[in-house]
């Protein structure tokens, strides 16, 4: 029975499905199913009996070879980090960057409709915890709407990062609309995903959570943007939608009241020269000068990935904005992170992995791929996602599961006879 499943491939998809699943529903509930998932990835990988013609096909995916480059580069500053030891956590904790994306490129492709079951328990779980965090601050609203004036806000129901899971619930939004436009599925699945997508979008809203805004207006303007000449009608109303549905937010709503006058404030404070030990936005913009001096000393390498943090410490003896030490923050913009920490190279590495991609016509024309990048593109604009294992797990996973697989679908879709995986 077993040795029938692993020569017919059905056992390397059945663990990359599993995996899947796991990371899909890990990311929301549970670090030991986000742990779980790549062991298993891995050991699908090994039992795809077909692993020599997908190790060839995989060294052609670019996806693969834009992730392992930004971990060579790791790997290359050795040579001038002076914090060996950090270097070498780093060095471990970042390996997703080479093993995620060979885990998908090698494993047996999961089917069409294992990858919408997949999406399917994202965004059902997404809803969820959505729904769930919502019923919290209808219960704590008056607690919570004093953390988002002073730009705070409370973590997901079960605990996740209040950033990290408005990014989630951004990427369900999208998605789940994507999801339910297939009309070969049954009515109530299609009315699930749309009603879950549209819960996950209010949650954002509700819980006044600006990263995961910010992204998710990001890809409504994207993707008005791709239908601007092929559909222009539909396109215009996403570009209304982009405009009257934060207005009528603002409107209605408290915490995002609270949140606009708490943006504006904070940010008022760094421009007027206040103290900002207070203040989210200020501490960031002071984080943003700073990387800015070592960005100018360190134009092209940057001072090492393992050394950044040491460096903007350094930075902030030299220019403390009148911050304690406890208040020093990091540089919450990952664009800057990686010239910081890797310089232009760095840059140019991450922008690779952001925009490669999109140079690809298969990968250009489907919306989960640009969906994804233009989530993250913008969500990273505002925090260093990347540095918290969380953000780091789901942008490695998402990356992996949307852009590496599809990649390897479209060249085995150019070139059948390339690829024989079973």
């Amino acid at each position: 029975m077993l040795t029938d499943l692993y020569r017919s491939g059905r056992l390397s998809q059945l663990l990359l499905f599993i995996a899947c699943l796991a990371g899909a529903i890990g990311l929301f509930a549970s670090r030991a199913l986000v742990s779980l998932s790549p062991v298993l990835g891995v050991v699908a990988a090994f039992t795809n009996p077909g692993w020599r013609p997908a190790l060839r096909q995989a060294l052609r995916i670019r996806a693969v070879w834009a992730l392992a480059a930004v971990y060579l580069l790791l790997l290359l500053s050795v040579f001038y980090t002076e914090n060996l030891a950090e270097w070498r956590h780093q060095l471990f904790r970042q390996l997703p960057w080479l093993g995620i994306p060979l885990v998908f490129a090698l494993a047996v492709p999961l089917s069409g409709e294992q990858r919408r079951w997949v999406g399917r328990c994202y965004v059902l779980v997404a809803a969820a915890v959505a729904a769930a965090t919502v019923v919290k601050y209808l219960l704590n609203r008056e607690y919570v709407n004093k953390l988002v004036s002073m730009n705070q806000n409370i973590p997901s129901a079960l605990g996740v990062f209040h950033i990290h899971f408005g990014i989630m619930l951004a990427l369900a939004a999208c998605w789940g609309v994507l999801l339910a436009r297939p009309t070969e599925q049954p009515r109530w699945w299609r009315y699930a995903l749309l009603g879950s997508a549209i819960v996950s979008a209010l949650a954002l809203h509700i819980l006044a959570y600006r990263t995961g805004i910010l992204a998710l207006y990001a890809a409504v303007l994207v993707n008005a943007g791709i239908l601007l000449l092929r559909r222009p009608r539909l396109a215009f109303i996403m570009l209304a939608c982009a405009v009257l549905f934060p207005i009528i937010a603002y409107n209605t709503l408290e915490s995002v009241q609270r949140r606009w006058t708490a943006t504006v404030y904070d940010y008022q404070q760094f421009a007027q020269g206040q103290d900002i030990n207070r203040f989210s936005i200020a501490r960031r913009m002071a984080a943003w000068s700073n990387a800015g001096n070592i960005i100018r000393e360190n134009p092209v390498l940057g001072v090492a990935p393992a050394d950044t943090e040491l460096e903007m410490m350094r930075q902030y003896d030299q220019h403390s904005f009148g911050l304690l030490k406890e208040n020093r923050v990091m540089i919450h913009n990952q664009y800057l992170h990686f010239l910081v920490s890797s310089g232009l190279v760095g840059l140019l590495l991450w922008l690779w992995v952001l925009l490669g991609p999109l140079t690809h016509p298969a990968l250009r024309r489907n919306l989960f791929v640009v969906q994804l990048l233009a989530v993250q593109a913008a969500a990273t604009l505002v925090d260093s996602l990347l540095e918290m294992q969380l953000g780091f797990n789901l942008f490695v996973f998402s990356y992996g599961f949307i852009v590496v697989a599809a990649e390897r679908r479209a060249r085995a879709q150019a070139n059948p006879e390339a690829e024989k995986t079973v």
